[in-house]
C-alpha cells in the first residue's frame, strides 16, 4: 500500500492530477503514532478522486526512518512546495492535529486551487487541524476551498470535491451569518457596551505573552496595530522566566496548593512510573508553575496571561493544564507576594488564554468586563471545537458538539465544581514529562460561544447562542473515548448552526464559551459583548439563533455578513 499511495517523483499518469500534502506535529512521536490514521484517510480519498477521473499524487513521500509521511517542519514545506507545480490543483489533507507554519509559507505563493480537508473524526484530531490551517488562511489572505467527511462516499463531500476540481473553488451555506447593525442594538446594551469600551481604551489593559506562535497557531497571533487599538497591549514575557521562577517556588508552598484542592474534593489518579502515569512529583512541579504564573502577572500588571503550554516547556516541566484550569477559577488556591504580605488577586481568575492564543485573550477580557458588569459569571474557558455526532443516548434530537479542551477549563464550568474533578496523566505521546489534567463534564447551562479573528488586516467577532446539555454517562465516555478521556469535556448545542455551516465558517481550532445565566441573561451578555466590540472597531457577525429559534434579524443589517468561498 505505501509504494502505491506514496510516490517521491514526478506524476506517472498523463492525465489531470491533483497533488496531495499532509502537515503534520512538530513532535515525532506524535507523527508516528498517529501515521495509521492519515493513511487510511489518504486511501480513501485517493479512491474518490480516482473515480471523479483525477490522479492522486503525494508531494512528499513515507520517510522510512521517522515511520511517518508528514511534513514535520517549516524548512521540510518549504523544499515540498518546491516540486509542485504553482498552478496545480492542491489538497491539504488532515487527519491529525498539524502545525500550520509547516505549509503556511508555500500555500502564501501557490496559485493554484487550495482545498483543506479533514476526516470527520475526533481522535488526533484533523478537524481540529484544519480548522487551525483555515483561520491561520483566512489571516493571511490565501483564497482556498474546505470539506469534511466522515468516509469520503457521502454525496455532501464527493459534489463538493468534484464542484472544485471543475470550478477551483466551493461555496458553503452561511445563510445562519448576519452582521450586527450598530442602530439596531437596544440602547442598554449599546449604552453599556460603549461605556465598557470607552473604559477599556482609556485604563488600557496588559496582555501577558509568554512567547508567541505555539503550536503553529499563526491565526492565534494579533498584530499589534490591531490589539493595541483595542487598548491592549502586549508584555511580551520568556517561558525562561516562569521556568526559573517555578524553581524558585517552595516545595511547601506547591504542597500547600495541592492540599487546598484536595481538601476540596479534587481528585487525583497517581502512580509511581513517571513515562505512563501521573505522580506526586508532576503534581508539585504543576502547582510551582501556578504560583509562579500568579507572582509573574503580579509583578508585570498583567489583566491577562497565556502560556505556550504544548511546545513551550514541555521538555522542562510537567504540561500546564491544571495550572491554566486554576488561573481562570475563581475560587482556587490563594498565591501569596513572596514575602507573604499580599494575596494576589484574591477573589477572582487570573484570566488565561490556552495555548497563547491571543484572539481568545482578547474574547475573554471582554466576556469578563461585560459579565462583571451584569453580574454574571465571569469564569470563561477556550475548547477546541474538536467533533460533534449526534446523541446515541437519545437524550436529545439536536446534534450535539463535543468542545474539549486539555487546559484553560475554570471548575466553576464543572458540574460540581472540585468535588468532581480530576486529574489524569496526559498522554505521553505529546507530553513526555506528563502533567494533570482537570477533568470534568461541563454543567449544563445557557452558554454563549464566540471567536474573534483576523482578516483583511481587520479584526472580527462571530457570536452565537446555545446551551450545555447533560448526557447519560454511557454517552459520555463514548464521546471522551472517541476523542481524549483525559480532558475536560462540554456536551454542547448550537442554536441555529447547523454541523456544516459551523464547519464553513469558523475560522480557528478554538471557541471561546462562557455561561450567561437564564436565556435572557445570556442573550443581553451577547449584545452588551458585540456593542463593545463593535465600539472597539471589531466587525461583529450574529451566529445562527437565540432559543426557541429567535432570530436576531432585529440587530442585523439585511445584509450577510462576510461569505465562505473561502
Amino acid at each position: 500500500m505505501r509504494e502505491s499511495l506514496y510516490g517521491n517523483g514526478a506524476p506517472a499518469g498523463k492525465g489531470k492530477t491533483v497533488y496531495l500534502i499532509a502537515s503534520g506535529d512538530l513532535r515525532l512521536s506524535a507523527n508516528q503514532q498517529c501515521w495509521q490514521a492519515q493513511h487510511d484517510m489518504e486511501a480513501s480519498l485517493r479512491i474518490v478522486l480516482e473515480e471523479l477521473g483525477y490522479e492522486c499524487h503525494r508531494a512528499h513521500a513515507f520517510d522510512e526512518t521517522t515511520g511517518h509521511g508528514f511534513i514535520a517542519s517549516q524548512r521540510e514545506g518549504i523544499e515540498v512546495f518546491k516540486n509542485i507545480p504553482s498552478d496545480a490543483h492542491l489538497i491539504v489533507a488532515e487527519a491529525v492535529w498539524q502545525y500550520s507554519h509547516h505549509v503556511l509559507a508555500g500555500l502564501t505563493t501557490h496559485e493554484g486551487p487550495i482545498l483543506t480537508v479533514a476526516n470527520w473524526s475526533g481522535q488526533w484530531p484533523g478537524l481540529v487541524g484544519m480548522l487551525n490551517l483555515n483561520g491561520s488562511l483566512t489571516k493571511a489572505g490565501v483564497n482556498y476551498s474546505t470539506l469534511w467527511s466522515e468516509d469520503f462516499t457521502d454525496s455532501f463531500f464527493t459534489t463538493g470535491l468534484s464542484d472544485w476540481l471543475s470550478s477551483g473553488s466551493l461555496e458553503h451555506d452561511t445563510t445562519h451569518v448576519q452582521a450586527l447593525a450598530s442602530d439596531r442594538v437596544p440602547e442598554t446594551a449599546k449604552n453599556l457596551g460603549g461605556e465598557l469600551a470607552e473604559s477599556l481604551v482609556r485604563n488600557k489593559a496588559i496582555m501577558g505573552v509568554f512567547d508567541e506562535g505555539c503550536m503553529g497557531m499563526f491565526n492565534a497571533i494579533i498584530p499589534d496595530h490591531l490589539l493595541n487599538r483595542t487598548g491592549v497591549f502586549k508584555e511580551r514575557l520568556s517561558q525562561s522566566a516562569l521556568y526559573y521562577e517555578a524553581t524558585c517556588c517552595s516545595v511547601e508552598e506547591a504542597d500547600a496548593a495541592r492540599q487546598w484542592l484536595e481538601q476540596r474534593g479534587m481528585t487525583f489518579h497517581t502512580g509511581t512510573d513517571e513515562q505512563s502515569e501521573l505522580t506526586d512529583d508532576q503534581i508539585q512541579k504543576q502547582c510551582q508553575t501556578y504560583i509562579a504564573a500568579v507572582r509573574l502577572a503580579d509583578d508585570f500588571g498583567c489583566d491577562l496571561i497565556g502560556i505556550q503550554y504544548q511546545q513551550g516547556l514541555k521538555d522542562l516541566l510537567p504540561a500546564s493544564d491544571l495550572v491554566e484550569g486554576m488561573l481562570n477559577s475563581t475560587e482556587r488556591p490563594p498565591v501569596f507576594s513572596r514575602d507573604g504580605s499580599r494575596e494576589l488577586f484574591p477573589g477572582q481568575p487570573v484570566l488565561h488564554f490556552n495555548e497563547v492564543d491571543e484572539c481568545a485573550g482578547l474574547d475573554g477580557l471582554l466576556i469578563q468586563k461585560v459579565h462583571a458588569a451584569l453580574e454574571l459569571p465571569v469564569e470563561t474557558t477556550l475548547h477546541d471545537l474538536r467533533w460533534g455526532d449526534d446523541d446515541h443516548s437519545n437524550t436529545v434530537d439536536d446534534y450535539v458538539w463535543v468542545f474539549e479542551i486539555s487546559g484553560s477549563a475554570p471548575v466553576e464550568h464543572h458540574e460540581g465544581g472540585w468535588a468532581s474533578s480530576e486529574g489524569f496523566r496526559q498522554p505521553p505521546m505529546y507530553f513526555p514529562l506528563g502533567g494533570s489534567t482537570l477533568r470534568g463534564i461541563a454543567k449544563p447551562g445557557e452558554i454563549v460561544w464566540s471567536r474573534i479573528y483576523i482578516k483583511s488586516d481587520a479584526l472580527h467577532l462571530d457570536m452565537g447562542r446555545g446551551k450545555a446539555i447533560e448526557l447519560p454517562r454511557e454517552e459520555t465516555e463514548r464521546r471522551w473515548n472517541s476523542t481524549t478521556p483525559q480532558w475536560p469535556i462540554m456536551h454542547a448545542v448550537t442554536y441555529g448552526v447547523s454541523r456544516d455551516q459551523m464547519m464553513a465558517r469558523h475560522q480557528a481550532n478554538h471557541i471561546q464559551v462562557a455561561y450567561g445565566g437564564d436565556a435572557d441573561a445570556a442573550d443581553e451578555a451577547l449584545l452588551v459583548r458585540a456593542a463593545m466590540a463593535q465600539e472597539l472597531g471589531i466587525h461583529v457577525h450574529l451566529c445562527g439563533t437565540r432559543k426557541d429559534d429567535k432570530h436576531w434579524a432585529e440587530f442585523a443589517s439585511n445584509e450577510n455578513a462576510v461569505g465562505q468561498s473561502v
